[in-house]
């Protein structure tokens, strides 16, 4: 028999802030409400570390428009919720035509509790010619947060 040890390396990609699209740069943004207090460039931006959060309860509404056609490889969201027990649920799509049609990227819902108040989704894509990237996050009860939201 033949045999070889190897050493073990992770399949999950590391990317460093270099790595991440620069959103600042490239691209405006929209959202349906904002806390004066977690404003969307907390969640958007590199350097954000306090998150976003709706000023109205309900379904909130975010949209990534590119300045230029974007391809995207990698979309990282990271959710936390340690105020009250609830479920989630987002959808996550993409246009090519300036927001006038959408594709579903995913699909998402999962439940906050003592146990579980971070979500994190990382999801490998091969999207070209992006020129907007929709976030619709049903909070079930509450308000809508989100703590990152990264692009590469």
């Amino acid at each position: 028999m033949r045999k070889r040890i190897t050493s073990f390396t992770s399949s999950k990609t590391i990317l460093t802030d270099e790595q991440w699209l620069d959103l600042e740069q490239i691209a405006q943004v929209e959202i349906t409400s904002e806390n004066p207090e977690y404003q969307i460039e907390e969640a958007l931006l590199l350097k954000g570390q306090l998150g976003w959060r709706a000023a109205q309860i309900g379904e909130q509404v975010l949209r990534i428009i590119f300045d230029q056609p974007q391809q995207l490889k990698k979309i990282r969201l990271c959710f936390i919720e340690n105020q009250e027990e609830r479920t989630q649920e987002f959808v996550l799509r993409w246009s090519a035509d300036k927001g006038k049609t959408f594709q579903e990227i995913v699909r998402q819902q999962w439940n906050f509790n003592s146990n579980s108040i971070e979500e994190i989704e990382d999801y490998s894509v091969e999207l070209a010619n992006v020129t907007t990237l929709e976030l619709v996050i049903l909070p079930g009860k509450g308000y809508a947060s989100l703590q990152r939201l990264r692009l590469a």
